[in-house]
């Protein structure tokens, strides 16, 4: 029997259960205030990070790599899924007891929509639930867009990147529509697998953000694992035929086709705004259904924030949490953070070696006038660092952008093996104003990745002091 009671009156009201949410939510709740969480799957306790996004992908990522002689691709990959699928069970589980074990935070599963500002009716196994708040959290995150491609919605080998990663069956030929992260990743991770994969984008070339340096690496660690890239790809129509679909797409002026037993569009995600009744709630949202906020998360009613992807920002779970921050300083702190507080945030591409980048590239750099130093290395001559021979892993690049006239840091891009956690080393070093100096004389463990910086910045410093010296001189 149901015992959640038809009216319920919350200090807090937050609707979605992404990290941005549930860190408010558990805050709330541990000071005593009233809060109902309101989350509308039981699938997705904790967010997307958990269930079909940062773990479960990332997790594949590390099963892809470890398969042994003996296991044949089909078999290693349906052990993994599952494998998968019992760590992302359980990481739901944690998220739903931590959360429930606060005597005054309420979890309610179902679907959430506005009746007026400060009221939600949620729909809990066929009962309507009215919850009233003073303050109320958005945290819905995003949904896959599905591009208007003649046949995309009909065919049945089309799927989104939930299927692809909850399917136990290693397809044999993937075809991704979209040559952006998520793209990237999967490709990566499906090819090492051992399925055939092909990645159709529409621009004239992936990592476009990227020096054309880093990017070319990146495009040729691709090329040597056996993914093909279609570059100036404009998929035309996706027709079911026999096993599988064949995907068309135009090229350069000619025309094409290839054959694909899954079909992957992984061309953005959008604000998972519909159906919220917003209107009802005075909220205003951009053309793309992204919920207009201030520096401070707060929407068009004063009352009412929106956390995470679901605000338009980016779409990084660690943004979701700084939005948790911000919004708890409002509500509990001194009311001074802000996004515009957010400068040198780092982002990681998981590929293998994953690519982390953060701050200004070259072309940005120069293009904003900054006088700047350049120091690259290919990860295989960095001789101090002994940790890519190591685990056998010295493919990649390393690249600083320095301004010349302060010694600071202007951004970084490493493709290399642990770049993921080096990428913070350098993001910090640069919101706290360390020098290139600092970060190259400072003391790293040995044998470890980070000592890399000895040797990289070694290199831009020395060459710029020579330089100098000749310029002098002359």
């Amino acid at each position: 029997m149901n015992t959640t009671p038809s009216t319920i009156a919350a200090d807090v009201i937050v609707i979605g259960f992404g990290k941005g949410g549930k860190t408010a939510a558990s805050t709330l709740g541990h000071l005593g205030r009233r809060v109902v969480l309101i989350e509308q799957s039981p699938l997705m306790y904790g967010g997307t990070c958990p269930n079909v996004g940062c773990v479960p992908t990332k997790a594949l990522v590390y099963h892809a790599h470890n398969r042994r002689e003996e296991d044949s691709p089909g078999d290693w990959y349906r052990r993994s899924v599952t494998t998968v699928h019992q760590l992302t069970s359980s990481f739901r589980d944690i998220n739903y007891d931590v959360l429930d074990a606060h005597d005054s935070l309420t979890i309610l599963t179902g679907k959430g929509t506005f009746v007026d500002p400060h009221t939600v009716s949620v729909d809990v196994d066929g009962r309507h639930v009215t919850v009233t708040g003073d303050t109320i959290l958005i945290n819905t995150g995003s949904e896959p867009i599905i591009p208007d491609i003649k046949g995309i919605r009909d065919s049945a080998h089309v799927i989104t990147s939930t299927d692809l990663i909850h399917r136990t069956d290693l397809p044999a030929h993937l075809v991704i529509i979209g040559g952006g992260y998520l793209g990237l990743e999967l490709g990566a991770v499906y090819r090492t697998f051992g399925s055939e994969v092909t990645i159709l984008e529409m621009t004239s070339q992936i990592l476009r953000r990227e020096d054309d340096d880093v990017a070319r690496t990146a495009i040729s660690i691709f090329e040597n694992e056996g993914i093909n890239i279609v570059t100036n790809a404009n998929v035309l129509e996706i027709r079911d035929g026999g096993d599988g679909a064949v995907v068309t797409y135009e090229s350069n002026g000619e025309q094409f086709s290839v054959e694909a037993d899954a079909v992957l569009p992984a061309t953005g995600r959008a604000p998972a705004t519909k159906g919220l009744g917003l209107e009802a709630a005075g909220v205003s949202t951009t053309p793309r259904g992204a919920v207009v906020v201030d520096e401070h998360l707060r929407t068009s009613q004063r009352h009412i924030f929106a956390l995470g992807d679901v605000n338009g920002g980016p779409q990084f779970t660690y943004v979701s949490l700084d939005d948790a921050r911000i919004v708890l300083d409002q509500l509990i702190g001194e009311g001074k953070r802000s996004t515009a507080d957010r400068h040198s945030v780092p982002r990681t591409l998981f590929i293998s070696p994953p690519l982390a980048t953060v701050g200004l590239t070259e072309r940005e750099a120069r293009a904003a006038g900054h006088r700047i130093k350049v120091g690259s290395q290919n990860v295989g001559e960095i001789f101090a660092m002994p940790r890519a021979y190591i685990v056998e892993e010295t493919r990649g690049i390393m690249k600083f952008i320095i301004d010349l006239d302060t010694d600071l840091i202007l951004g970084a891009a490493l493709l290399s093996v642990d770049s993921q956690e080096m990428i913070n080393v350098v993001s910090l070093a640069m919101r706290s104003g360390t020098t290139a100096t600092q970060l190259q004389d400072s003391i790293y463990t040995h044998p470890s990745s980070t000592e890399a910086f000895n040797d990289v910045i070694g290199v831009i410093v020395r060459s710029d002091a020579q330089a100098s010296s000749d310029a002098e001189a002359a």
